[in-house]
């Protein structure tokens, strides 16, 4: 008898053991990999991250920039397209759009500025980012103040976790910038200035 009791406490053990492993597997964040696909539903099991077809991007000088010309300064708009509340986040990733080939782009070095929280986003609503560059100084081509060539992109291409990549083109000029750097905002429900 004592071999039986021995064996069902072993298999007791054994049986809770892998129902731990299996209930914690289940749990957000349970076997997390760092890696969120396309689409899926945040920790907090709220709406899902938006995907990239869910959302139109648009950009548009912002009225607040640094002195100088060329761009300074851009807000980009993302609205959701979709028939459902869905969710952005983070920070930008941004590159100088390669002329239509993905493999040309040219990625600028980003500086994240504020703290990244989850944005709703309902169906028709916006969210926002801000992008600051180093500025062009000077005028008609222009110069750096760090001795680099400026550079201009008639379009960026501007990625948010989970949500893909989205080419953007301004509404009035070519994108502008010196030193292959711009500091950008987390994604924001308030539209910045």
């Amino acid at each position: 008898m004592r071999y039986g009791n021995g064996m069902r406490r072993t298999a007791a053990v054994t049986v809770a053991a892998l129902a731990a492993l299996v209930v914690t597997g289940c749990e957000p964040g349970g076997g997390d990999t760092g890696a969120e696909p396309v689409g899926s539903a945040p920790a907090s099991g709220g709406a899902p991250v938006c995907p990239v077809d869910a959302l139109e991007a648009s950009a548009r000088q912002a009225a607040e920039r640094p002195d100088g010309t060329g761009t300074g300064a851009a807000v980009v708009e993302f609205v959701n397209v979709s028939g459902t509340p869905c969710v952005l986040k983070g920070h930008p990733t941004v590159a100088g759009a390669g002329n239509g080939s993905p493999d040309r782009n040219s990625p600028l070095k980003v500086t994240a500025t504020g703290t990244a929280t989850p944005v709703t986003v309902q169906p028709a609503g916006r969210a926002w980012v801000k992008l600051t560059f180093v500025q062009v100084q000077g005028e008609a081509d222009g110069y750096c103040e760090s001795g680099a060539d400026p550079v201009t992109y008639p379009t960026l291409v501007v990625g948010l976790p989970g949500s893909g990549a989205h080419q953007v083109a301004l509404d009035d000029g070519l994108f502008a910038e010196c030193d292959d750097t711009v500091a950008a905002t987390p994604v924001s429900a308030v539209e910045p200035a």
